[in-house]
């Protein structure tokens, strides 16, 4: 029995619950992934996985196996980047993806700004609201905002940003004054879809989670639009404080209840966890790092 392919082939199974995705991941036949699993299971003369015809998952025996080995893997991993760190130079195509806005104000100046450095990368970059797949659409990293539900994907968080009510001086001057979430109920009000799908906003306060179903007077699933509308002094509207923050910095919006605002969502640099970081995904998460300050989660309450 190959220990290590058992193992690759154990946390594969266990990270996509199936045979079949684990096997194209690992570059190898399902039924070559079946046989390592088996062998290891016989090896420990225990079982790992239950297997169905629809679904497979890990046994309480094997949720513990899984956590050491991918500790094991990932000192492997660790040790092989070290000893080829020195002679591993970015260059070749390098694909990610980033949100529309945040990839337009922040990802682009800071993409090229790499591609300076390093002339022999060819960089791809895609632009996009929804939820890219990394490894179907052949893209090498992704600047995601959020928290990940995906944990085959490797994280590096890079920042954090806060959820705003944002509303102009003038819709506000004519308005009944916001003090509190239900106050909301009396103002017109601005959905962005891409961050609230429902119309529904939640707030949080004293440890406590409020949650405001609304009836928006305007709905997109533009960022830019959103912050547009309310700025020509459309209503209040719920966005990332990056996609305001030149309206607010111009006095032309303004931030409301700070104090009942949700944590904030952090800013994170993610890449399949199937294969080892590329020597491009390893500079560019290092030039991240160097080069920003993606802190949009501060503020003082008032």
């Amino acid at each position: 029995m190959n220990r290590l392919e058992s193992l690759e082939s154990f946390v594969s199974v266990a990270e996509h619950r199936g045979f079949a995705l684990a096997a194209r991941q690992l570059g190898r036949s399902p039924s070559a992934v079946t046989r390592s699993i088996a062998a290891l299971e016989e090896h420990l003369s225990i079982r790992l996985l239950h297997r169905t015809t629809r679904s497979v998952r890990l046994t309480d025996a094997g949720a513990r196996y899984l956590e050491r080995a991918r500790r094991i893997l990932s000192d492997l991993e660790e040790a092989d980047l070290a000893a080829r760190a020195e002679r591993s130079e970015p260059a070749g195509r390098f694909a990610i993806s980033a949100p529309s806005v945040f990839g337009r104000l922040y990802v682009v100046p800071l993409f090229c700004a790499f591609l300076r450095r390093h002339p022999g990368v060819r960089g791809e970059l895609i632009l996009a609201d929804r939820l890219v797949n990394l490894v179907e659409e052949g893209l090498d990293l992704g600047v995601r905002i959020g928290v990940l539900d995906d944990s085959s994907l490797r994280v590096r968080a890079v920042g954090a940003v806060r959820r705003v009510l944002v509303a102009s001086p003038d819709y506000l001057a004519a308005h009944q004054r916001i003090r509190r979430p239900s106050d909301l109920r009396a103002h017109a009000t601005i959905c962005f879809s891409s961050l609230n799908p429902t119309p529904e906003w939640r707030f949080f306060h004293r440890g406590k989670e409020l949650r405001l179903a609304i009836e928006p007077s305007f709905t997109t699933n533009s960022a830019d639009a959103a912050v547009e509308h309310a700025r020509l002094g459309g209503g209040v509207a719920l966005v990332l404080s990056y996609q305001a923050e030149a309206a607010v910095e111009a006095g032309a919006l303004e931030i409301l209840l700070p104090r009942y605002e949700p944590p904030p969502l952090p800013i994170q640099v993610v890449y399949p966890g199937a294969r080892q970081p590329s020597a491009n995904v390893r500079a560019f998460i290092d030039f991240t790092l160097e080069s920003t300050q993606w802190s949009f989660g501060r503020h003082e309450p008032r």
